[in-house]
């Protein structure tokens, strides 16, 4: 069968002050997706998405269950108004949390509950402040490689996120990344700049938030997907409860894999990505991974309307 239409969800880096309260004040559904997840994890979330403050958003522990909440949220509504006609999923790192819950793999409560862990066990892997990310613009995965390589010096140093053609994200060492980005120049990469993040995301350094978030991850009540869902850590379709978990926890401390993952959805015969979530980051390496797609972007009131006007 013709796989048309994937829908895919955003990662960390989409959130902003006051993203998904129009949905919540216009959806019931909506409400009740913020609602479920302020219960689950014992405060307000939503308020935090709402009105921030923008500082409190960006802990990592906060930004990866306000994100979750969001797409959450935006896909109920859909789900609610008879547009969730798709043929599978994916999401960029946090968000293949958004997306097993699109397809009931999890609640939204219980995912944002180990959400809220899982970035707090990142946050914790590493000291603040003696790790790092940066992205790379220019140069092929290989070269991102040879650059790691170059610059590690003993230290961990390692391609994190394949997200585009000529965009890697690079993590490791704070002393590492700092080599990396001289070492890059000299090697005529188009602009090496380190990233705002907390805490050196899918690399080594993030083992012990791995053993850590397995054992969360071991006890949840994963069910299997309604359809396929294609994994950062393969870029290959799953839909086993068993199989969601093993991805989730490779997922952690290994590189997110997106070009292939979207290559891979564009195999199977993926026509039309729709991105649900707050922002628009996916709708834009998408677009620079295969410019002949349909791109839809469904973030707020507006654009839920428009989207479930064109489905109908």
């Amino acid at each position: 069968m013709e796989h048309e239409t994937a829908f895919v969800f955003p990662g960390q880096g989409s959130q902003y002050s006051g993203m998904g309260k129009d949905v919540a004040e216009a959806f019931p559904a909506a409400r009740r997706v913020f609602y479920d997840i302020d219960a689950a994890l014992g405060f307000s979330i939503s308020q935090l998405c709402f009105d921030g403050p923008d500082d409190q958003l960006k802990l990592t522990e906060n930004t990866q269950p306000a994100i979750l909440a969001v797409s959450s949220a935006i896909h109920a509504v859909l789900e609610e108004r008879g547009a969730t006609r798709r043929d599978v999923v994916a999401g960029h790192s946090l968000g293949e949390y958004s997306a097993i819950v699109s397809v009931g793999g999890l609640t939204p409560a219980e995912a944002a509950a180990i959400v809220r862990m899982r970035g707090r066990f990142m946050q914790d892997a590493v000291p603040a402040g003696t790790g790092g990310m940066a992205a790379l613009i220019g140069p092929s995965t290989d070269e991102a490689r040879a650059i790691c390589e170059e610059a590690a010096e003993g230290d961990v140093l390692s391609v994190a996120n394949i997200n585009a053609p000529g965009q890697i994200v690079i993590a490791g060492t704070k002393a590492a990344i700092d080599r990396a980005i001289v070492v890059a120049k000299a090697h005529g990469v188009r602009r090496a700049l380190p990233l705002p993040v907390s805490a050196p995301f899918h690399c080594e350094l993030m083992k012990p938030a791995e053993e850590r978030l397995r054992p969360l991850l071991d006890e949840a009540h994963f069910k299997d997907l309604w359809m396929s869902l294609v994994s950062n850590v393969d870029a290959s379709p799953i839909g086993t409860a068993t199989a969601v978990r093993n991805a989730l926890v490779r997922q952690v401390a290994s590189p997110v894999r997106w070009v292939e993952s979207v290559q891979k959805m564009i195999a199977m015969g993926v026509k039309r990505f729709v991105e649900i979530g707050p922002g628009n980051v996916l709708t834009g390496l998408i677009k620079r991974i295969d410019s002949s797609v349909e791109l839809i972007n469904v973030s707020d009131v507006p654009s839920i309307e428009k989207f479930v006007e064109s489905v109908r």
